[in-house]
């Protein structure tokens, strides 16, 4: 098993707090895409940090990147 340095963390219920009002879409987009930027592009290790395959990953970032969203580390090759 490889270690990702992935520590869980508690929930924080003010930081729950500030995301009321927003779309889950909005704050999946966003988490999905902090993650990429967190782990410098790598889709693979992002989609295991956040439990999700690689293959949503790849549809979530082509459905982003058709939208006009900047993908981190995106170089505009095939998603």
């Amino acid at each position: 098993m490889h270690n990702l340095n992935t520590s869980v963390q508690a929930p924080n219920p003010l930081a729950a707090e500030a995301l009321v009002g927003l779309q889950v879409a909005e704050v999946e987009r966003d988490l999905i895409l902090a993650t990429l930027r967190h782990t410098e592009g790598n889709r693979t290790r992002a989609a295991i940090i956040l439990g999700i395959s690689i293959r949503t990953m790849r549809n979530k970032l082509r459905e982003y990147a058709e939208s006009g969203v900047d993908i981190p580390g995106h170089l505009g090759h095939e998603i």
